[in-house]
């Protein structure tokens, strides 16, 4: 009887189905670039769907999804691996891009911006025809199983020139622009994930689109479709509407009295 096969990407497979309501064609198109294994951008604002996205393609495609949240305080190491102290001596440890790379997954590296640029470098010979990840250190060349593919994210909308994407880097992907959904499908996608009804869903997206009109005008970003599901989940377990609002959206997007006040007046225009 043969031994089980370890699956070293176990831990990231998805089992089961995440919801998500296509708001266009972007199923289709995230599947042809899947086919050629193509390096993908996803662009949009602050809690629109795209990890959801990433994460339903990747069941949908049967493959594990290894993401990546970045931050200025990750180093080249924290994505491709290091040698570390072990009970036998000094061991070469896998990186979870190294990991994809090697076993065939999906790489998600989520507000790839917000890395250092010397550390995303280290991505650019796998996202050209080469398709292998150097690991220096170990002096090894590592070439990207047949089913790997990377995939990055970022918000435009607030990123500073100094934190932009390096054309050198941007010009490997092609890209998928995301946006907030229109309000009926918004309002049925609050509904289902806070488990209320469609007319409290309803209500909620015309105080986020109101707020959205406040972006760049007080407001870095509008109220987001994250925000609005736990101000529903709030509402469904018993808090009222206006402290809902307050807790999840007015005191998570300003601090400025004025803007709190004014979306604080979003809420009460619709809950009274």
């Amino acid at each position: 009887m043969n031994a089980p096969v370890h699956d070293p990407l176990a831990s990231y497979r998805i089992e089961t189905e995440p919801f998500y309501r296509p708001a266009g064609n972007e199923v289709a198109l995230y599947q042809q670039a899947y086919r050629h294994r193509m390096p993908l951008i996803l662009k949009g604002p602050t809690g629109c769907g795209k990890t959801r996205f990433v994460e339903h393609m990747a069941w949908s495609l049967g493959r594990p999804l290894v993401t990546l949240a970045c931050n200025e305080d990750m180093t080249a190491s924290d994505l491709v691996g290091r040698y570390l102290l072990d009970a036998n001596g000094t061991a070469w440890h896998d990186g979870p891009l190294t990991l994809a790379v090697r076993h065939g997954g999906i790489c998600y590296l989520d507000e790839v911006v917000e890395a250092r640029q010397d550390t995303t470098v280290v991505i650019h010979p796998l996202t050209d025809a080469r398709r292998v990840l150097p690991l220096d250190k170990k002096g090894e060349l590592v070439h990207a199983h047949p089913d790997f593919q990377l995939v990055v994210s970022y918000n435009p909308g607030y990123q500073s020139s100094a934190k932009d994407m390096k054309p050198s880097t941007r010009q490997r992907f092609a890209a998928l622009e995301f946006d907030y959904p229109a309000s009926t499908l918004e309002a049925e996608i609050v509904a289902h994930e806070a488990g209320v009804g469609l007319d409290l869903a309803s209500k909620l997206v015309a105080i986020a689109h109101c707020s959205r009109e406040l972006k760049h005008r007080g407001l870095d970003e509008g109220v987001s479709t994250r925000m609005l599901i736990y101000a529903g989940v709030l509402i469904r377990d018993g808090v009222t509407p206006r402290e809902s609002c307050e807790m999840t959206m007015t005191r998570a997007l300003t601090d400025d009295p004025d803007m709190a006040s004014a979306l604080q007046g979003f809420v009460e225009a619709q809950f009274g």
